[in-house]
Formats: C-alpha cells, sequence, structure tokens
C-alpha cells in the first residue's frame, strides 16, 4: 500500500495547483493512441493518487481520436503523434500547444526460450533478419518504420517473401504462437505479450524514436487538470515508470 509520504511527495510534482484537495478533484477524460496503454495504466493510477482526480481513459487508432477531436466530443486530453497535434493546433482545436510525453523505440522479440539473435549492430542485425525463415511486423508506425530500414540494409527485396504483415493487435503474439520467428514492433507494445522475449531495441544507428504527444482539445471541460496530468508525466515520479515501460520521458 502506498504511503502517505510517497503521495504527498508525488503531488508535490503535479504543483501547487495539483495538490491532493478532494473540492478540487475533476473527472477527467482521456483518449491516447492504443500502444501506449501499458505505460498509461501504470501512470494513471498514480496520478489519481496524488490529486483524488479520476481518469476514465479510452485508447484508439489515429484516425478515430482525430475525429473526435474535430467533432468536438467530450475530451479533456488527446495523446497522439507531434505532427497530429500540431496540426490540430493549427486547426484551432488544440489549446495552448503541443506537450510530448513519451519517446519510443522499436525492438525485436522471439518465441520464449529461443536463441536470442544478435542486433548489437547494425551489420549484426542484418545477418539476423537474412537467416530468419519470417519476420513479423505491424502495419502501423513500427511497422512503416521497420520497411525504411529494410530499404537502409539493402535486403528490402530479399526479405519480401519472408514477412509477416500482422493486420491489428500486438505483434509479438505471431512469434508466441510460431507464426514467425521474430516479431518487430515498439518495445513497449512487446513487453507485456506473453510467451516471448524482448531481444532489445534495433541499434542506435537504426533506431525509430517514436514520439507521443499531447494536446487539450477547445472542447476540454477540465484543461486544468488536463494541465495537470501532463506535468505529471514531466515529473521525476513518473520516469522510472516509464523506462520500465520500456519508454522514455521525452
Amino acid at each position: 500500500m502506498r504511503s502517505k509520504i510517497a503521495v504527498v511527495m508525488l503531488a508535490s510534482c503535479l504543483g501547487a495547483g495539483a495538490a491532493i484537495n478532494a473540492a478540487q478533484a475533476a473527472d477527467l477524460i482521456v483518449s491516447s493512441l492504443g500502444p501506449a496503454n501499458f505505460v498509461l495504466t501504470a501512470l494513471i493510477p498514480m496520478f489519481e493518487a496524488a490529486t483524488t482526480n479520476k481518469v476514465a481513459i479510452t485508447y484508439e487508432t489515429g484516425a478515430a481520436l482525430l475525429t473526435k477531436v474535430r467533432s468536438g466530443a467530450d475530451l479533456d486530453l488527446a495523446i497522439l503523434p507531434p505532427q497530429a497535434i500540431d496540426d490540430l493546433v493549427k486547426e484551432g482545436r488544440i489549446a495552448g500547444g503541443r506537450a510530448d510525453i513519451f519517446i519510443s523505440g522499436v525492438g525485436l522479440a522471439v518465441k520464449a526460450g529461443a536463441p536470442k539473435p544478435d542486433i548489437s549492430s547494425a551489420d549484426a542485425l542484418k545477418k539476423t533478419l537474412l537467416a530468419a525463415k519470417s519476420v513479423a511486423h505491424s502495419k502501423a508506425q513500427s511497422g512503416i518504420y521497420f520497411l525504411s530500414v529494410l530499404d537502409r540494409l539493402g535486403i528490402a527485396d530479399q526479405m519480401k517473401a519472408k514477412l509477416v504483415v500482422v493486420e491489428s493487435g500486438p505483434v509479438g503474439v505471431a512469434a508466441a504462437k510460431g507464426d514467425a520467428e521474430i516479431a518487430i514492433q515498439q518495445v513497449t507494445e512487446l513487453m507485456p505479450v506473453a510467451g516471448v522475449d524482448v531481444v532489445g531495441p534495433l541499434p542506435a544507428e537504426l533506431q525509430a524514436k517514436i514520439l507521443y504527444s499531447a494536446g487539450i482539445p477547445i472542447s476540454a471541460k477540465q484543461p486544468e487538470a488536463a494541465k495537470a496530468l501532463i506535468r505529471f508525466f514531466a515529473s521525476p515520479a513518473a520516469a522510472p515508470v516509464i523506462k520500465a515501460k520500456g519508454l522514455a520521458p521525452a
């Protein structure tokens, strides 16, 4: 059980306006891209405990979330790629600009117990991919980026017949079920999958920096509580949790 001292220390990270005060408690409505689920599931209870605010969160595709913001739906905070937030700011749909919150990287996983291949360098990754019988990736950001990595390695044509495209859901499931020898996706999406071992992130010289950003819609009913949540994401209390979930603070 979290101690009272820990809760007070956490609250101090949010600023005076977000201190624990039942009279100021708010019901905050948040929508995010699905891949942030793993980290937000851990962070939001901490924020709620520190502020007495309550957070209702849904996970959406980027297109669905953009539609929600543009339609003026009941929403206090949207978590999207930075370009999407910038576009909404230009459209006058987001107030106060963009706040970058998490940085995600792309990694590689194999079936639990299988030998872990060498991905310590670009050359090692190239050899590992060419030696693999099948490699699964998503249709989303990480998958698009992975295809660009294949181009950079000069093996895009050689890999075409080996690629397994996962239409939706965690790519790691393909490795866990034996449908693919290797799974490529954001590390934070690979980590929660049962039945796989995460080998690690792609080499630094090939690594993506997938940014998650937050914005407060002009229709927000709880803009101050939304600002407090953004401050919490940037707080020292949140940093170790963000890193433990395969991300980095922005």
